[in-house]
């Protein structure tokens, strides 16, 4: 759209100075996945803690990856890899050939939804949202609605434990809910001893831990899930550069595990490719 504006001394200045500060904010909301929040204060950068182990990783396979899809949760369940998508107009649930990357079935939300993380309990399908404090329960097998909860929290990333769901609402906190109610039983902050580890975003429950990416960042965290305390920290800073993530747009987000053959999968936001790895202890 061109904007005319006459001159009158100084004020058209003004004027243009404020169209343009107004457009780029705009144009920046529409970009980051979450508008207006102030990153934390290690974004773009390896979280450490010289108390804790910090492992490094090895990909054992690549896999094809929707560059469009802004991974918002990552599941793999029977051999189907089932992702959520996020931003307005464009939020999805998908169920995915692993191998290929085809979408075998796909499920949009409604446009006022920011679609947030996943998890499958038993044969439920669970998506959460950002700022609409609604969670959605589906059937697994048809993506078919059968159920809506709520919270109070923003929704960010969700796992389970076998006995209680895991949330994440992009503090420090960690909530355990009930799968029957979805009622709030428990709360975990998790800290490391640089103090409270914020900003957690996509969880996965891996061999008794709870793995939680950190937005804007390269690291994924290993939390107790019984304390709240970072056992560890896995540095995935050069799959990110190999991946094209910025940091931004384009964040490290996305973890799946495969309990029956111990494979763990990791991707992010709008990245071309999916990635099997294997976490790689630091060296004595």
């Amino acid at each position: 759209m061109i904007i005319r504006i006459r001159k009158a001394g100084g004020s058209s200045l003004v004027v243009i100075i404020i169209i343009v500060v107004c457009f780029f904010a705009q144009s920046i909301d529409a970009q980051e996945d979450r508008p207006g929040q102030k990153p934390p204060s290690h974004s773009g950068q390896t979280r450490t803690d010289q108390n804790v182990p910090l492992y490094s990783y090895r990909v054992v396979n690549i896999f094809s990856h929707d560059d469009k899809a802004f991974t918002q949760g990552l599941v793999f369940d029977e051999g189907i890899l089932y992702e959520g998508t996020g931003i307005k107009g464009a939020s999805s649930l998908r169920g995915i050939t692993l191998e290929t990357g085809e979408v075998l079935r796909e499920r949009k939300l409604a446009d006022r939804f920011f679609g947030e993380g996943i998890t499958i309990f038993g044969n439920k399908l669970i998506q959460l949202t950002w700022r609409s404090h609604t969670g959605f329960v589906y059937d697994k097998n048809n993506f078919k609605l059968i159920g809506t909860f709520h919270y109070k929290t923003e929704g960010w990333g969700i796992t389970h434990d076998g006995r209680r769901l895991i949330m994440s609402d992009g503090t420090a906190s960690l909530y355990f809910l009930d799968p029957a109610t979805y009622e709030v039983t428990g709360r975990r902050e998790v800290a490391d001893n640089n103090g409270p580890v914020k900003m957690l975003n996509e969880l996965e429950y891996v061999r008794g831990d709870i793995y939680a990416n950190v937005w804007q960042t390269d690291s994924i965290a290993i939390i107790d899930p019984a304390t709240g305390r970072v056992k560890g920290w896995i540095d995935l800073g050069n799959l990110s550069q190999r991946a094209g993530g910025d940091k931004a747009t384009k964040t490290l987000n996305g973890i799946a595990y495969d309990e029956k053959t111990d494979r763990l999968f990791v991707t992010g936001k709008l990245w071309p490719r999916m990635y099997e790895i294997r976490i790689v202890p630091p060296n004595p």
